[in-house]
C-alpha cells in the first residue's frame, strides 16, 4: 500500500506561483508513475502532470510552459510549480502514483486563483 499526502494549496492572485508538495510512504518502490491530477467543481478529474521513474514527462496542453513537475527520489516527493496562475486553475489538486496495476490518490489540496 501506498500514502500519499500533498501540501501547499491556497489562495493566490491570478498571474501567481504555488508550488505543491506531495511525499510519498508505504510501498513506493511499485511507484513508477507519479503525477498530479486536478478537479474543479462540476467536473471531471483531469490529468496536469505525469513523470515517471524513467521517461519523458507529459504535460496537460493547458499548463505546458507554465507547470513544472519534478521528483525528488531521496525525499520520496513529488513537486508541482505552478507559475502565472489563471482562474481556471481553481481546483483541488490530487497527487496520484501509480504502483502496478494500482492507483493510489492523496486526500488533495485546495487551489485557488482570485482576481
Amino acid at each position: 500500500h501506498v500514502q500519499l499526502v500533498e501540501s501547499g494549496g491556497g489562495v493566490v492572485q491570478a498571474g501567481g506561483s504555488l508550488r505543491l508538495s506531495c511525499v510519498a510512504s508505504g510501498s513506493i518502490f511499485r511507484c513508477n508513475v507519479m503525477g498530479w491530477y486536478r478537479q474543479a467543481p462540476g467536473k471531471q478529474r483531469e490529468l496536469v502532470a505525469t513523470i515517471p521513474r524513467n521517461g519523458r514527462i507529459n504535460y496537460a496542453d493547458s499548463v505546458k510552459g507554465l507547470f513544472t513537475i519534478s521528483r525528488d527520489f531521496a525525499k520520496n516527493t513529488v513537486y508541482l510549480q505552478m507559475n502565472s496562475l489563471k482562474l481556471e486553475d481553481t481546483s483541488v489538486y490530487y497527487c496520484n502514483a501509480i504502483g502496478g496495476t494500482t492507483n493510489y490518490w492523496g486526500q488533495g489540496t485546495q487551489v485557488t486563483v482570485s482576481s
